[in-house]
């Protein structure tokens, strides 16, 4: 499959879109640190493309408590593959991961 060719102007709304898309995940990335999100939150959402493309190790990571080790260790346990996103979770594994995290 070639690679579309896209003028200025189009390649110009695509960055700016990546850009709003980079912005919005750091913010709830940040909003969970904080605690003003929970998991649990963030997971019923999973259908928002912003959320949605959001690999779940970089979810993980963000919550309180819990860095890169421990992220890694739920989603082995949880049977998570390292590079899924939340869209594609299964509903048993939202289920465990929360009640792993509730502990």
């Amino acid at each position: 499959m070639a690679i579309p060719k896209l003028t200025a102007a189009e390649r110009g709304k695509a960055l700016q879109k990546a850009q709003q898309m980079r912005s919005r995940r750091a913010e709830v990335r940040r909003e969970l640190k904080e605690g003003k999100l929970t998991l649990e939150n963030v997971l019923a959402q999973s259908e928002d493309e912003i959320i949605g493309k959001m690999r779940v190790k970089y979810l993980l990571e963000s919550l309180p408590q819990v860095g890169k080790i421990t992220a890694a260790k739920l989603m082995q346990e949880v049977g998570i593959d390292e590079v899924r996103r939340v869209q594609g979770l299964g509903s048993r594994q939202k289920t465990e991961l929360l009640a792993r995290l509730a502990k």
